[in-house]
């Protein structure tokens, strides 16, 4: 059975996953914005990262839009069995894609226990 649960109060458990973030990642991330979507448009995803990684951009990387790590409440809340496991499901998520930011790629994630 899906977790139920306010838009508002979704949010806010991205917000508490961006805090754990530790303070240098936080420093590091540039040019990314997180924002919070019911569902992908046509693939069933809990995150997303779009956009260039940090080790990838050259000195020609400027005047770029803004990277964007998207992460999708409906798939979230459809596979959670109670809010703590939402919650779980939220900062792995969330910490997922920042890694993305950060250049790593999935099997290397998948080996760190954050797949």
């Amino acid at each position: 059975m899906p977790v139920h649960m306010s838009d508002e109060a979704f949010e806010e458990l991205v917000s508490e996953a961006l805090d754990l973030v530790p303070e240098q990642f936080q420093r590091a991330m540039s040019n990314v914005v997180v924002l919070v979507e019911p569902r992908h448009p046509t693939r069933n995803l809990y995150g997303l990262y779009h956009g260039v990684a940090l080790t990838n951009r050259s000195s020609n990387y400027s005047w770029a839009l803004p990277d964007t790590i998207t992460i999708y409440r409906d798939p979230i809340l459809a596979h959670a069995v109670d809010a703590d496991a939402a919650k779980h499901q939220v900062a792995t998520t969330v910490i997922h894609e920042i890694a993305h930011h950060f250049g790593i790629d999935d099997d290397r994630l998948d080996e760190l226990g954050w797949g």
